[in-house]
């Protein structure tokens, strides 16, 4: 295409290359190709479930690995706003009816004192039209209620990140889901000189709130729970951005000018790789809970890490192995035997390699980055989630996959969708370093193909968005992965405002 001076000046501005640009505009227009499905991870294929041996013997390796000096962190993405947890409470204000007429919005007036951040409201209404929320309620101004919770004017709670909206009552207060994220990683995740590291990826317009929060209660936190925060913050970076696309794949402009959107999670593969750890823990923002319904999920964050830090110990010994010495034919068939049973790597061929291009095979494979992802039986419909996938080089492997990925005209792919037993509640835990040591450069691992394009409107007009591949799905595929089960009670989103009615997210 031809650029412009205005489009070039754009993209240095952003940091994205013309040969990137073109790159993308490709993509929207030619789209993405379907992944080649083995079969649903199950368990005993690609899904690990582990006895109660197991697990204490995976929470002992993480225990003598902190205990030894081991650097842990926590990434916690938390830049979206808040907007799609109260869409309902939109609906109702912008709707024609003035008291509530729908099961979510009965459901919401008549438990609204359950609500950590009911007595907040409760002052908010008292300044904005001199009444209590119960006076409203008996007055029937139900709009008045919501509007003083998610407009400007009042708490701003729809233009908030989830990570400063209250969400759980504590004896005497409240906690943000930000607060209690900072409580959850002191309980797994502190060193042996009492600190522990925290990392959350914000918006440039939440930064200066976000660290407000973190001064404010910091301090006491750490008081409770015996420990010192470090907390670090990134931002989604410009250079991630991707640009859209007209209805039939000419660039979509605004004033003359290139639109260019914010690429989507996958993005924060570019924030992952500034970070430097032994391990890095990641989990979303609203996937928190409050102390007294914590101790599972502590339980297996400790099985996620202490597995990891076993299997990448044994990784780096196979690279050294086939890198410095010269291993015989049973130590090499070991080593595979490792890779198909721990890491559910397979290849038909490896059977006629020769001893060199075992060795060669073996250490493409092994020294990459590690991932060992808790995942959640299926209670519903089942979606994206844990699958073995064909590789480009004809090796089979577990990746995370989004539904999107996957071809719905195909019915055997279809089959393998329906058959899956468990779901991605992203919880995860990495390892980013190769077998010397060294950071992996995290980009390079990206499958670039794994993207998808969503429609969208524009002022109307509609254009095509370009999604770049998932932080734990397409910018991951190329990492070697194990899945283990993890139990329901670790996965407690909140998605609406009336999931902080459920009993995990309510005091005993």
């Amino acid at each position: 295409m031809n650029l412009q001076q205005s489009d070039l000046d754009l993209l240095q501005e952003k940091g994205i290359t013309p040969e990137r640009l073109e790159e993308q505009l490709t993509m929207l227009s030619e789209g993405f190709p379907w992944l080649k499905l083995e079969g649903a991870a199950t368990p005993g294929h690609g899904i690990s479930v582990m006895s109660p041996q197991m697990e204490t013997g995976a929470i002992n390796c993480w225990d003598e690995f902190l205990s030894k000096g081991g650097i842990v962190m926590k990434l916690v993405p938390a830049s979206g706003a808040a907007s799609r947890m109260f869409k309902d409470l939109y609906s109702f204000v912008n709707g024609k009816s003035e008291k509530p007429d729908n099961e979510f919005m009965v459901k919401f007036f008549d438990n609204i004192e359950k609500f950590a951040f009911f007595n907040r409201l409760n002052f908010v209404t008292i300044q904005l039209y001199g009444k209590s929320v119960n006076t409203l309620l008996k007055e029937k101004r139900y709009k008045d209620i919501v509007k003083a919770l998610i407009e400007k004017e009042g708490m701003g709670y729809g233009s908030l990140p989830k990570a400063l909206l209250q969400f759980h009552k504590v004896i005497g207060t409240t906690r943000t889901a930000l607060e209690e994220q900072l409580a959850e990683g002191a309980q797994y995740a502190t060193d042996r000189h009492g600190k522990v590291r925290i990392h959350f990826t914000v918006s440039e317009e939440h930064l200066p709130l976000a660290k407000m929060k973190v001064e404010e209660s910091a301090g006491h936190l750490g008081n409770e729970y015996n420990t010192e925060f470090e907390v670090s913050y990134s931002l989604q970076k410009p250079s991630t951005d991707t640009v859209a696309a007209n209805v039939d794949g000419t660039p979509y402009r605004e004033n003359g000018n290139l639109f260019f959107r914010p690429g989507g999670h996958g993005a924060l593969i570019e924030n992952l790789n500034e970070l430097d750890a032994d391990v890095i823990f990641i989990k979303n923002i609203d996937n928190v809970v409050p102390d007294n319904h914590r101790e599972s999920t502590v339980h297996y964050k400790k099985v996620l890490g202490g597995t990891l830090v076993a299997v990448k110990q044994k990784i780096d010994e196979y690279c050294r192995i086939v890198k410095d010495e010269k291993p015989d034919d049973a130590k090499l068939e070991e080593i595979i035997n490792f890779m198909r049973n721990v890491l559910c790597i397979t290849h038909d061929s490896t059977e006629t390699m020769n001893n060199s291009e075992k060795r060669e095979y073996i250490f493409s494979k092994l020294n990459r980055p590690l991932r060992v992802c808790g995942m959640v039986r299926n209670e519903g419909e089942p979606g994206g989630g844990p699958f073995m996938v064909y590789n480009a080089d004809g090796t089979v492997s577990p990746q995370i996959l989004e539904s999107s990925q996957i071809n719905p005209d195909d019915k055997e792919s279809m089959e393998m969708l329906r058959k899956a037993t468990h779901f991605n509640p992203v919880d995860l835990a990495v390892s980013v370093r190769d077998y010397k040591g060294n950071k992996f450069n995290l980009p390079d691992y990206v499958d670039k193909s794994t993207g998808f394009i969503s429609s969208k409107s524009r002022e109307g007009v509609e254009i095509k968005a370009l999604e770049l591949p998932g932080l734990w799905n397409g910018a991951m595929s190329e990492w070697n992965t194990i899945f283990i089960e993890v139990p329901a009670d670790t996965f407690n989103p909140v998605k609406t405002v009336n999931d902080l009615l459920r009993p995990a997210h309510q005091p005993e």
